[in-house]
């Protein structure tokens, strides 16, 4: 399988391009010891995709073309780092423009969550979002602002009126939205918002 992965990555590693200390990285959670199942990665970016080591931010940013990638374990381990930085803007937009097919995005939230591919979805359906009326928010959906909102760290005010389209929702907490408003993606509070 080795020699497969070298020959796939070109002796790079899938994620940095680094190509000293390589090895091979199975893609759980249901790895068949096969390279369709696997990544050839450095020591540097195994420890923190394996969760041997924090997260640090500052090394993923090569992510931006890595992601890009058409080797479906590349693109699920891609996927579960961007996923494990929702505090840093550039791996939140990156996650948001990144498309996958169903059975690869199956597999790669299965990882995150440690279930299978069934029961993280139904896990994720247990927290509801709702605008200030009451009314239920999906993902995908517009809503308004009913308030100037002063956006901080970013120098405006979200003012009353503006849509905000193609929301996403924040997974463990109902009472956050995601979107963008003047070109930047922001947290908006769901009580702050009218669906469209």
């Amino acid at each position: 399988m080795e020699q497969t992965l070298r020959e796939r990555a070109g002796n790079a590693c899938e994620l940095c391009g680094a190509t000293e200390a390589l090895a091979v990285l199975e893609i759980g959670p249901e790895a068949d010891g096969s390279a369709d199942m696997a990544i050839l990665v450095c020591a540097d970016c195994a420890d923190q995709v394996s969760g041997a080591k924090d997260i640090d931010p500052t090394r993923w940013h090569c992510l931006n073309e890595t992601a890009w990638s058409q080797v479906p374990p590349v693109q699920v381990a891609a996927y579960r780092l961007l996923s494990k930085m929702p505090e840093e803007s550039w791996a939140r937009d990156l996650l948001d423009m990144l498309y996958l097919e169903d059975d690869v995005l199956a597999w790669a939230r299965a990882g995150l969550t440690g279930t299978a591919p069934d029961e993280a979805t139904d896990g994720a359906a247990d927290v509801v979002h709702k605008d200030t009326y009451g009314a239920v928010l999906s993902s995908g959906d517009t809503v308004t602002l009913i308030k100037d909102l002063k956006v901080k760290g970013a120098g405006f005010t979200a003012k009353r009126g503006t849509a905000v389209r193609n929301i996403g929702l924040v997974a463990d907490n109902p009472a956050h939205i995601e979107g963008r408003v003047n070109d930047q993606r922001i947290v908006i509070l769901t009580e702050f918002v009218k669906k469209s």
